[in-house]
């Protein structure tokens, strides 16, 4: 009996120090995740559920390594609550060198429970765009018996926008104590700052080289988790990269207007030359995929109707000026639809400051159909301008030789084939005819001076 008690006792001691152990080993980890690129739905999705992931693995902290141009607002929005009630420190840091947090970036950069930059990183410019890229201005007043026009309802909702995103960035710096000030003169004025800028008016926390100089600089610091306050112990641990799944990675690449806009064009494309050549089957099934995958990046981020609209109108007059010869009409209006379509489509500035660069996107790729379409244009007025050599119309004025006596008829042999022939006048067998016409499959032809074929056949 009492050896069964101490096996027992001795069991659990064992079992207590095993977890003690892995809690110990948890506790020396910190997760690690990088977000490098917009910020979209299935970025703000990886970003919760590593938050979470961290926090069930027992790790110390979660750093995000962070390089963004901005981004939807909801999903921004997503993030930042996600890290404001996070049961675990999030530390954010702005890195490797030459990174931005610029526009959504600020925000989740200033929401952190650490906020770092490395050297050569900016943030700020959170201003939401107007439709045009201007910053909106708030309206003067004005009164009623001095002429001037009424504001524009535009420019209230610009001003309320401004005031909506300037309040929420003020109530994430207040949170973290950070610069309030500033954080809304980064919405209202577009103030971009470098990070030694940042770390001197209390924009973040500390800067650092890399990622290991930011866990020996974090080491020790206190940071509050709701009302308690936490103690960082970073120094000497080991990092765990929470890699994003296959789903999530390709939602994240298909969720920008450049990729969206690429797949529209190569469906409809694919889709045009199965009709045109029915049977080819690839074409047809890139294209079906294509559309698909763009249908699937429409329902992550948003879009204007009347710009997806007008880009269809512009394919379709396009296509138009394949079969109807409008010299030129037709392309040009399609070319022009397609381009304010595609421009418009994903300028929604009241949910995201992602949109489709006109010059280093929509231009190049307009130049680039216009030129193509030039040179099929040249090609096929070069083909239609040569003298045909196929077909019945191509042996007109070809020289033969007659195969027989044609008196008037005979067979003659032009490029190696022979033919029944109508001679206008006696021909003798060898001699050289030129051909003048066609007739049911006859050749009417004529001697040819001084075309006698030495020796004969």
């Amino acid at each position: 009996m009492r050896r069964g008690r101490f096996r027992a006792l001795v069991l659990a001691a064992f079992a207590l120090l095993a977890a003690l152990a892995a809690q110990r080993a948890h506790a020396q980890s910190v997760s690690a995740i990088r977000i490098d690129g917009a910020i979209n739905p299935a970025i703000a999705d990886y970003v919760v559920k590593s938050i979470a992931a961290a926090h069930a693995s027992g790790a110390s902290a979660l750093v995000i390594e962070l390089d963004t141009p901005g981004g939807l607002v909801s999903s921004t929005k997503d993030i930042v609550t996600a890290i404001l009630n996070a049961e675990l420190p999030v530390i954010v840091f702005v890195s490797p060198r030459g990174a931005w947090a610029a526009s959504a970036g600020t925000f989740i950069t200033l929401s952190g429970h650490v906020a770092a930059m490395a050297p050569g990183t900016t943030i700020g410019a959170a201003h939401p765009v107007t439709i045009g890229g201007d910053n909106p201005k708030p309206p003067e007043p004005e009164s009623p018996a001095d002429g001037k026009k009424a504001p524009r309802h535009s420019d209230f909702m610009a001003e309320k926008l401004e005031n909506f995103t300037a309040a929420f960035i003020e109530s994430i710096a207040a949170e973290r104590k950070r610069n309030v000030e500033w954080a809304a003169s980064a919405v209202r004025n577009s103030v971009a700052i470098g990070a030694p800028e940042a770390l001197r008016r209390n924009v973040i926390d500390l800067l650092a080289d890399d990622l290991d100089d930011l866990l020996v600089k974090v080491d020790g610091r206190s940071v509050h988790l709701g009302k308690h306050a936490v103690t960082l112990h970073t120094r000497g641990v080991s990092v765990v990269r929470l890699p994003m799944d296959l789903v999530t990675r390709v939602f994240a690449v298909i969720a920008d207007p450049q990729i969206v806009g690429l797949l529209f064009l190569i469906g409809l494309a694919g889709i045009y030359v199965e009709f045109q050549n029915p049977g080819l089957v690839a074409p047809g099934v890139i294209g079906a995929v294509a559309l698909l995958l763009a249908a699937t990046a429409l329902q992550i981020i948003p879009f204007n109707w009347v710009g997806l609209l007008l880009v269809a109108g512009g394919v379709a007059l396009i296509v138009a000026e394949v079969h109807v010869s409008s010299y030129g009409a037709l392309f040009g209006l399609g070319l022009g639809a397609l381009c304010w379509g595609a421009w418009l489509t994903f300028h929604v500035p009241e949910l995201s400051d992602l949109s489709l660069p006109f010059w280093r996107a929509i231009l190049p790729t307009a130049l680039t159909l216009a030129l193509v379409m030039l040179g099929l244009a040249w090609t096929v007025s070069r083909a239609q301008a040569r003298p045909q050599y196929a077909g019945a119309e191509g042996l007109l004025a070809e020289i033969g030789t007659a195969d027989s006596d044609l008196s008037p008829q005979g067979r003659v042999r032009v490029r190696g084939e022979l033919w029944n022939a109508v001679a206008d006048a006696p021909v003798r067998r060898g001699d050289k005819v030129e051909i003048l016409a066609v007739e049911n499959l006859v050749l009417r032809v004529r001697p040819r001076a001084g075309g006698r074929e030495g020796g004969g056949e």
